[in-house]
């Protein structure tokens, strides 16, 4: 996917959350987010959008002043819908006034710039949404080909170098000898496989043999490995190898009120 279309579903994502939202009680707990309430959610997904659209209008390559577009949201409920509408719009054009190379600093620690932060834009809408689908008991769907992109951003994120480098006791705990983890989706081209080593997590997309494999739906793998359901509320997903390694995988994935 390019920026354009990620922020197309950017804004389409952002809207199917706004309507959901929308004039609904601001405590509602968000079971998948337990330190969070609805209005929580709320101003976190709408906040960052306006955080990451003011480090790429204004071309920012350093982060000392990047939480200062942080805006929190309306305390009125009847507000959300415009609020978290008109943020994602500004996004859009945003990024529509920048090409890939545009230098934006960004916290991988691989410079990656506005397609990390296309990308994340992205994750963000998908993984929020489905908070809000458990907060508010709404079914969740989602195309194939960007639960695809979700989880690409979740794994590719959560293996930077950045993110190891800002997250010592995460680093810890993932740190490996070489055993390997191998996700694939079964209905949309999607497959990585994560290898632990003493230094870091190598990230690769590719098909390979693994010590654990987990098959599925694309939107399924998503929320599993996000820590969004429960490994045993995902029957469709197919298990091979070892469940102890991908057991401690998701149990120390612990981006949910980050993410």
């Amino acid at each position: 996917m390019d920026p354009s279309a990620y922020l197309k579903a950017v804004v389409e994502q952002t809207s199917t959350l706004a309507d959901w939202v929308h004039g609904r009680d601001a405590a509602t707990p968000v079971p998948t987010c337990p330190k969070w309430t609805l209005a929580d959610l709320v101003d976190h997904v709408g906040g960052t959008q306006r955080m990451v659209t003011m480090l790429v209008s204004e071309q920012m390559t350093e982060p000392s002043r990047a939480f200062a577009g942080y805006v929190p949201g309306p305390a009125d409920s009847g507000q959300w819908r415009d609020w978290l509408s008109d943020g994602a719009a500004e996004a859009r054009q945003a990024f529509a006034a920048v090409t890939d190379d545009t230098p934006v600093w960004d916290p991988s620690g691989g410079a990656a710039g506005v397609p990390f932060w296309s990308r994340r834009l992205l994750g963000e809408a998908c993984v929020h949404r489905a908070d809000a689908a458990a907060a508010l008991g709404l079914p969740y769907e989602l195309a194939p080909e960007l639960a695809v992109a979700a989880l690409d951003d979740w794994l590719d994120t959560m293996t930077s170098r950045g993110y190891w480098e800002n997250k010592p006791g995460f680093a810890d705990v993932m740190r490996g000898s070489g055993q390997t983890l191998h996700f694939h989706a079964t209905d949309a081209p999607g497959e990585w496989v994560a290898r632990r080593e003493p230094d870091m997590v190598v990230l690769e997309r590719t098909h390979t043999e693994a010590d654990v494999v987990v098959r599925g739906s694309a939107v399924e793998l998503l929320l599993v490995i996000s820590r969004r359901r429960p490994l045993d509320a995902a029957p469709t997903l197919e298990l091979q190898g070892d469940r102890a390694l991908l057991d401690h995988w998701i149990e120390h994935m612990d981006w949910v009120t980050e993410g």
